[in-house]
């Protein structure tokens, strides 16, 4: 995996808390996930009043989805994380969340984390985009 994955961070860019300013894939196989959303298998929104169990709803759907393509957390090589807030404090907290489940090796690539105003669901309040580089 790392002679096609490498994650760099120049000397010359900010420090980052965890992710990688750089991520180069050498060629291969992409896969592109849909905007993994905080659903259960019925279709419905997942902790409507909870944030954090938003994010855990949606770090077990990406790690699905990851798996149907024979891919890990470890083969992402972008993500975007989208939060319905406009609170530094909310969004880093989503982010920690990211980084303390399962799904924590997907951060270590390039990502972006944005606070939005709405997501597509009634109640949803975070939505995660992920691009994996599939193995062999």
């Amino acid at each position: 995996m790392e002679d096609r994955i490498s994650r760099i961070n120049p000397e010359t860019l900010h420090a980052t808390p965890g992710y990688h300013h750089v991520t180069v894939v050498e060629a291969g196989r992409l896969a592109f996930l849909a905007g993994q959303c905080p659903l259960d298998r019925s279709g419905a929104v997942v902790g409507a009043d909870d944030l954090m169990a938003q994010v855990d709803q949606v770090a077990a759907n990406a790690l699905a989805a990851l798996a149907a393509v024979d891919a890990g957390p470890e083969d992402v090589v972008r993500s975007v994380i989208y939060v319905v807030s406009d609170d530094s404090a909310e969004l880093a907290a989503v982010w920690r969340r990211f980084r303390a489940s399962e799904l924590a090796p997907a951060f270590t690539s390039a990502s972006t984390l944005l606070g939005v105003a709405q997501l597509g669901f009634p109640g949803q309040r975070v939505e995660l985009d992920l691009t994996a580089a599939l193995p062999g």
